[in-house]
């Protein structure tokens, strides 16, 4: 009872703790490039949370969620430009489409499982991602967006710079991680772990299975949306390349970084990731000065291999595990001494 209280108390605590370190960087860091990354990283939890919650609790792996994330995005730019509404209707407009998209879609498609399940939802991203491209007349084709997006808003504020922004996407990326604790410490989350500990299990104890993969496969494809509607509204202009196979396998990436276990797991693995990618960028040239782009990758895939060959669980689990080992030591130790 006191090691589950103390938990509960060291998880307040970090909370509390990221909540200030989050509302403090921008006042610590006048550099809008550090600034923007940040920002990117915000977007970018909102949409590997949704997927967290899909692959780490529920056990269903999506390779398509940039199509999702395409979508929110798409759906905002393509209304605010050209009906002039408000982005705040553009983002809820978003939303509510691609729920229904994807729990239309999520139908046939969670009738399969396995590796099968991956190549459906690895179809359905690339099917998306060829119509952004395709519906010149409705997307702008490969060029993207020809007509302005408008900023985002709030009474007469308009969001127009890094430090304005920062500010409302990690509310809403806090907003987003407490609502997915929410849902894995309800029945509903319960619910998913008996599937993604046995289906059959599940099911002999009266877990409708269906019911509850569309539930959160439907979440998870609307906090890509909302991601979506916030990079475009950031961006202010958007283009197919954002949305393609690769974004839906870092997405993956970053969750299985993160911890796919933790519902904090995905911001500390889309920072990893994030600050990773940009590091190379900078260190490896000054490094090797006639590197070309292929150096960045083998780097960046051997940091990879490595981070997943000592810390499995992910970051999160494997800091966790770590930090219990050493206190364990240090109770053998005092008790020795």
């Amino acid at each position: 009872m006191q090691d589950l209280t103390r938990r509960k108390r060291f998880r307040h605590l970090f909370i509390l703790l990221f909540t200030i370190l989050i509302f403090a960087l921008p006042l610590v860091l006048n550099n809008n490039y550090y600034l923007s990354v940040l920002v990117i990283i915000g977007i970018h939890s909102i949409v590997v949370i949704g997927l967290c919650l899909l692959m780490g609790y529920a056990g269903q792996i999506s390779l398509g969620h940039a199509g999702f994330y395409g979508l929110g995005a798409y759906t905002s730019g393509i209304i605010t430009s050209t009906y002039h509404t408000s982005p705040w209707v553009a983002m809820l407009v978003g939303a509510i489409g691609t729920g229904i998209v994807a729990y239309t879609i999520g139908i046939p498609i969670f009738k399969l499982k396995e590796h099968y399940l991956a190549l459906a939802t690895l179809g359905l991203g690339l099917i998306i991602h060829i119509i952004f491209v395709e519906e010149v007349a409705l997307t702008g084709g490969p060029s993207g967006l020809t007509r302005p997006i408008p900023y985002l808003s709030i009474g007469g504020l308009e969001l127009s710079n890094d430090f304005k922004y920062y500010y409302l996407v990690w509310l809403i990326t806090l907003l987003a991680v407490i609502i997915a604790n929410n849902v894995v410490h309800s029945r509903v989350g319960r619910a998913l772990r008996s599937i993604h500990g046995s289906e059959f299990a599940a099911r002999s104890l009266g877990v409708d299975i269906g019911k509850f993969k569309l539930r959160v496969f439907t979440l998870s494809a609307i906090y890509a949306s909302i991601a979506g509607s916030l990079y475009a509204h950031y961006i202010t202009f958007i283009s197919p390349s954002p949305f393609g196979l690769m974004t839906s396998i870092q997405f993956v990436v970053m969750a299985v970084v993160g911890g796919l276990s933790s519902i904090w797991g995905p911001v500390f693995g889309v920072a990893g990731i994030t600050v990773l990618t940009e590091a190379l960028k900078t260190v490896v040239p000054q490094l090797i000065p006639e590197a070309g782009g292929e150096y960045e990758i083998v780097v960046y895939g051997t940091i990879l291999v490595v981070i997943m060959i000592f810390l499995p669980e992910g970051l999160i689990s494997g800091l966790a595990n770590l930090y219990e080992g050493w206190r364990h030591r240090k109770g053998q130790a005092d008790e020795n001494s």
